[in-house]
């Protein structure tokens, strides 16, 4: 017998299930904290819970992660060093402060147009390389002649010795400003990534797995797990894109939408006849537009362990997440008797950081290159919880709260607070923790309110509720109305939403919401069973698809009958024919999708292969295209390994 070994690592939880080869079956499933900054405490506490004879007869290991999305979220990607080559176009922001235009570039043909300015990428190596922690390359035409970022990045390497990415290895489309960004956030990446793609294959090894190793695409694909070290950036969203495969799979439903309640964040997704409906011009993250592949979604900053404040009679909920009451009560010793002792603070002095129940802890992450300020506030916090009140004591005045959000962005602080989770052990829904420090956190806050503290956070449930259908209806309507969803939601006009697709939601406390989510909607509300760890089975569920596309162009628009530049991911040849050229193009396609399958574990028997041509000509052109796109698709399955 055969088994499946799906891991996701969140910004709370580390889930892992194990999956039955015969019938697809979940046959056990367990979570553990995400731990940082080791990882692979959390992963090796997941699996050592697991059913240990059946993991050792699994043979296929595949995983899902929002930390590398958490960390484009939150700003706590490292610095990275940006080369742009023959980028004479209008000043545009770039997601860091390090970057150099030099002179270099090529045009449409993929011919040098100026000469690369090695000196002056020498001495920007020179002057950043105590600053960053790697480097990304975009050049003018890069997808058409990569060689000017080779060139950039072989003198990088020489120099400092630290990770370099270029643009042309991670998107073939045009846009160098989009491939810019997309591969700043790709080392941005490196380290998280690598840390924990290194934790997942340690801890595999030293328990004897011999199984293929594969990782989910923000795309809903999947790729070998030693790919993801070189591209991290086709992992944000992996997350989400496992919630939407998890929901399809465990509700058994090929067209549904999902709702992943994380600790985090809540994303909303769509699978229409079992295809995940794709973004058609990128991904966007952290506000920043990139050239990577993912599936179409609807994220908000509001999940279990978001922030619960209240400031001049208001209750809010998020966008930054917190360690929830219930869960330092049982974490940290002496924690819950501070937190009965905490006193009410003036109403008029209350903002997201000052909250009564608002506390800090410091983290074993190492402080490097911080200011006075921040020297200062973090020498007052220890790895017990301190209280805001006591740390405005001990420091004599309040902490500049761009200071504390500063620190909490380095991963240097974390915060502890109300939370819905909390709200939740309140009602008595969700009662895993210690629902103690939830109820002595409930009874404060509602004191601003004006409330009962069960009053209090059946308020704060419905702001969650209805937060979630708010981010499902603007996924779903293309207008995407807001003030108007806002508007139905809220009760305003005799009518609600129908949704005619089945909703499936998932999470921890998903459950809890059903209710809820059924007063706030007309729907078919599901919650599949093991809906608490969706994300790992949709690690599993995951499928090699691999997409090609070369392009071929006549050399000369003057002469386009003869001389054919042909293009392909990392490559560019020429062909007097175009008949030889379009060969060749069928030829690499073909060749490159089932390499790629191959390393999902995948034979060519068992790929599907499609292969679509598109020219572009105007009418009655005599001479072959002026474009073609040959387009190679190879889809496969990696769970019929667990068959085998």
């Amino acid at each position: 017998m055969h088994y499946g070994l799906g891991i996701d690592a969140g910004g709370t939880y580390t889930d892992a299930v194990l999956v039955r080869g015969s019938d697809g079956a979940v046959v056990d499933a367990k979570k553990a904290f995400t731990t940082y900054p080791d990882l692979q405490q959390g992963i090796s506490a997941a699996l050592d819970s697991l059913d240990q004879e059946l993991l050792r007869q699994v043979n296929l290991v595949s995983v899902s992660t929002t930390l590398s999305t958490n960390s484009l979220l939150e700003g706590t990607g490292t610095p990275v060093g940006l080369v742009l080559i023959g980028q004479h176009t209008a000043q545009k922001e770039f997601p860091t402060p390090y970057l150099i235009n030099v002179a270099g570039g090529h045009g449409p043909s993929g011919e040098e147009e100026f000469l690369l300015d090695t000196d002056a990428i020498r001495d920007f190596a020179i002057r950043t390389q105590d600053y960053v922690y790697a480097y990304a390359i975009s050049a003018f035409f890069g997808t058409r002649n990569p060689e000017h970022e080779m060139r950039a990045k072989f003198v990088l390497q020489e120099i400092t010795g630290k990770p370099v990415v270029c643009g042309h290895e991670l998107s073939q489309e045009l846009g160098a400003y989009e491939r810019a960004v997309t591969a700043v956030l790709n080392a941005q990446l490196l380290p998280i990534t690598h840390r924990f793609v290194s934790a997942v294959m340690t801890d595999i090894k030293k328990r004897g797995i011999n199984a293929r190793m594969l990782m989910l695409k923000c795309d809903g694909s999947v790729y070998n797990i030693e790919d993801a070290l070189e591209k991290p950036i086709e992992t944000i969203f992996s997350g989400p894109a496992a919630s939407m495969l998890g929901a399809s799979y465990l509700a058994k439903l090929d067209t549904c939408a999902a709702i992943d309640v994380g600790g985090t964040s809540t994303d909303v997704s769509a699978i229409y006849h079992g295809v995940p409906e794709i973004s058609p011009s990128g991904s966007v993250v952290g506000g920043w537009k990139t050239r990577v592949r993912a599936m179409k979604m609807e994220t908000s900053a509001t999940g279990g362990d978001s922030h619960v404040w209240v400031t001049e009679g208001e209750v809010k909920v998020g966008p930054r997440r917190v360690i929830p009451l219930c869960v330092a009560a049982v974490q940290c010793p002496g924690f819950l008797q501070k937190l009965k002792h905490m006193r009410l603070m003036p109403r008029k002095s209350l903002s997201e950081n000052y909250q009564p129940t608002k506390f800090f802890v410091r983290t074993e992450y190492e402080s490097i290159g911080l200011t006075e300020e921040e020297n200062e506030v973090l020498k007052h916090i220890a790895t017990d919880p301190v209280s805001i009140h006591d740390l405005t004591t001990a420091m004599h005045r309040m902490p500049p709260g761009g200071v504390l959000d500063s620190l909490i962005r380095k991963r240097l602080v974390q915060a502890i607070g109300f939370t819905p989770t909390d709200a939740l052990h309140v009602r008595g829904e969700y009662t895993i923790w210690n629902g103690e420090a939830s109820h002595a956190g409930a009874e404060i806050l509602s004191r601003y309110n004006d409330m009962k503290k069960y009053e209090f956070c059946t308020h704060v449930k419905e702001l969650v509720a209805r937060n979630m259908a708010h981010d499902l209806m603007v996924f779903l309507l293309p207008e995407r109305n807001e003030p108007l969803v806002d508007d139905v939601l809220s009760g305003q006009y005799h009518t609600k939403f129908g949704v005619k697709l089945p909703v499936v939601l998932l999470g921890g406390p998903a459950k809890a919401y059903t209710e809820e989510m059924s007063a706030l909607l007309d729907a078919d509300i599901i919650v599949p069973d093991h809906a608490d760890v969706g994300n790992a089975v949709g690690a599993l569920a995951g499928k090699g698809v691999k997409r090609v596309q070369v392009l071929i162009m006549p050399a000369s628009i003057e002469n386009p009958g003869e001389d054919f530049l042909l293009f392909y991911p990392g490559g560019r040849e020429r062909f007097p024919e175009y008949r030889d050229a379009f060969e060749r193009a069928r030829q690499i396609g073909l060749e490159l999708v089932l390499e790629y399958e191959k390393s999902c574990g995948i034979s060519e028997n068992e790929t599907h292969v499609n292969i679509s041509v598109k020219n572009i000509a105007p009418e009655n052109w005599p001479h072959p295209p002026l474009e073609t796109r040959v387009t190679v698709v190879g889809v496969g399955n990696p769970m019929m390994i667990l068959k085998e």
